[in-house]
């Protein structure tokens, strides 16, 4: 089975909410960035998840939230814009923290389960993972899942070691 088959699968997106998504975002020319656990896929070896986290440039943020909302369920917290459709168990999250919108410009395409998609620096992916781990608003479980990617980055990507906090290394194991 392909990636993206896979992936499409496990998320059991029988709606097309995936391509439909995405192709909402390319045809409005929307400047995007792949973050969170589908970022580190993208770097690191892959882990299975129902979750797209997606950062979007400042000033497309109203105009995302509009067109989102015409074609999906979309409800809003206090950080972010979750986006959801009937027939699939994706979910995706966009971020609406501005420290997340200079992620954007920095963006470059990348393959994450078979898809290619614009995907943030690993430096920013793994700096999205240490803002995620020190919240400590964030479930234990979400937290923990945080701690893992920042593993899966430095194990990968050495060199980054120096850019984690030396009270996030001594939780590592």
């Amino acid at each position: 089975m392909q990636a993206l088959a896979y992936w499409k699968a496990v998320t059991q997106d029988r709606s097309d909410f995936l391509d439909e998504f995405l192709d909402l975002l390319v045809q409005n020319r929307i400047r995007y960035a792949v973050i969170g656990g589908q970022g580190v896929n993208a770097y690191a070896e892959p882990l299975v998840s129902l979750d797209l986290d997606v950062a979007v440039a400042t000033d497309d943020l109203d105009r995302v939230e509009r067109l989102l909302s015409e074609r999906f369920h979309v409800e809003q917290f206090p950080h972010s814009l979750n986006v959801n459709a009937s027939g699939s168990q994706l979910r995706v999250q966009i971020q609406t923290d501005p420290r997340y919108a200079a992620f954007v410009p920095r963006a470059t395409p990348r393959e994450v389960l078979g898809v290619t998609l614009q995907v943030a620096a690993v430096e920013d992916v793994l700096q999205g993972k240490l803002w995620a781990f020190l919240d400590e608003q964030r479930r234990g479980s979400k937290r923990q899942k945080d701690l893992a990617d920042i593993g899966r980055l430095i194990e990968t990507y050495p060199h980054l070691r120096a850019r984690v906090p030396r009270e996030v290394l001594d939780r590592m194991v």
